[in-house]
């Protein structure tokens, strides 16, 4: 009687497990998350988007002129590496030589692979973002530039409403870009809960035609989908920690990794942070003795914890990073992390003065050739805090 009930039971699961197998496969073929802008430079761009399955991907790449989207065939750029068009569900083209200043229209597009055996393909149903009654979507590249203006929001945890306040009061009409400094969910599960918890949201409101650069929070290592965040959100150095130029900024995005010892066991034995941060601080200590940083106008870090608070991950801040820091000149570090908002003035220890943005405000920059200033409003555009740096020329 029980090898009876245990046999019908496991029919009832691998039932409802093929009927849902045989769901997926009945669904059409479709983009599941829209395109989104990551590693915006001044000549280069990619461009990310995910479909429910595999398929092979390009981008359609057209001028800002006055002519239809259809007038002429646009050229194509794939999803390849090493000559070969990448087969998956997460799809990255990335667009180089492209013009400095510059804006351009594209539409995405995918075709399914259905199979794929020795040199035989069986392709499905091909889809694309619309530009026959919609608009094409559009970037601009960064190219020379007097002023430099953005917003950086962080510790969000999946709080879409949150967000949608706090992108409200950041005028994002008027903003080169947004910086996510870490902790937009709580752990990585699925890709699923990442676009779900915060990606969605940022896609609807601006992504799709606005920048977005991400500083790495401790929350974003944690859970069996962790490893998997440089695919969907790639930077331009190929690592999570980059130099990010605008007009005469620079700005360097770090990644602080966890804030516990890797021994801790809330990790389970599978971090690696105190060895990646040194490896970090080597790339540091190149990154700032970059002809283009040295001669910056200003000169910010961004970093999701700050340097002090007494826990392992900011001492490890505090040692690895802020040496090279305080040598290389920098003149703020924005940070995040305590979910409250916090300042520290400059001292002998760190030569800068640091700002902690908390989990409900905005942080707006506005740098200038006059001066940087820093704005913090909460969720209703109430001013929290303001301060001021002056360029280094």
């Amino acid at each position: 009687m029980i090898h009876h009930r245990i046999f019908l039971l496991i029919l009832l699961i691998t039932g409802a497990g093929s009927g849902a197998l045989q769901a997926q496969e009945d669904e059409p073929f479709r983009i599941t998350h829209q395109p989104y802008l990551q590693a915006l430079t001044d000549s280069s761009v990619s461009i990310v988007w995910t479909t429910n399955r595999p398929g092979i991907a390009w981008v359609e790449l057209a001028p800002d002129d006055s002519s239809h989207f259809y007038q002429r065939e646009r050229p194509k750029f794939f999803a390849a590496a090493y000559g070969i068009k990448k087969t998956g569900t997460v799809h990255q083209v990335d667009l180089k030589n492209l013009e400095p200043g510059t804006k351009y229209r594209y539409r995405v597009y995918s075709t399914e692979v259905i199979r794929h055996q020795w040199v035989e393909v069986d392709y499905g149903r091909t889809v694309a973002t619309g530009v026959y009654r919609a608009q094409p979507l559009e970037f601009t590249t960064p190219g020379p530039a007097t002023r430099t203006q953005f917003a950086m929001i962080n510790d969000i945890h999946g709080r879409n409403e949150v967000m949608n306040n706090l992108l409200d009061q950041a005028d994002l009409p008027e903003l080169d870009f947004v910086v996510f400094n870490g902790d937009m969910a709580n752990s990585l599960l699925s890709e699923d809960q990442v676009f779900e918890d915060y990606m969605e949201t940022a896609i609807e409101r601006f992504a799709s035609e606005k920048p977005m650069y991400y500083a790495r929070g401790n929350h974003e290592t944690r859970g069996p989908f962790a490893i998997e965040f440089p695919k969907y959100f790639p930077t331009p150095t190929g690592e999570l920690y980059y130099m990010l130029y605008h007009g005469e900024s620079a700005i360097i995005v770090l990644d602080c990794g966890e804030d516990k010892p890797d021994s801790d066991i809330e990790y389970g034995g599978i971090t690696d942070m105190d060895f990646y941060r040194s490896q970090q601080a080597e790339w540091l200590k190149k990154a700032v003795q970059e002809e283009k940083f040295r001669n910056a106008r200003y000169k910010i870090a961004i970093c999701h914890m700050p340097p002090y608070g007494g826990w392992h991950g900011e001492q490890e801040v505090m040692d690895k990073f802020v040496p090279v820091l305080n040598e290389a000149g920098v003149q703020i570090y924005l940070a995040a992390h305590f979910h409250r908002h916090d300042t520290r003035e400059a001292d002998d220890a760190i030569h800068f003065p640091v700002i902690v943005n908390s989990n409900n405000d905005v942080l707006k920059v506005d740098l200038t050739e006059e001066e940087g200033s820093f704005l913090i409003l909460d969720q209703e555009g109430k001013e929290v805090y303001r301060t001021q740096i002056r360029p280094l020329r």
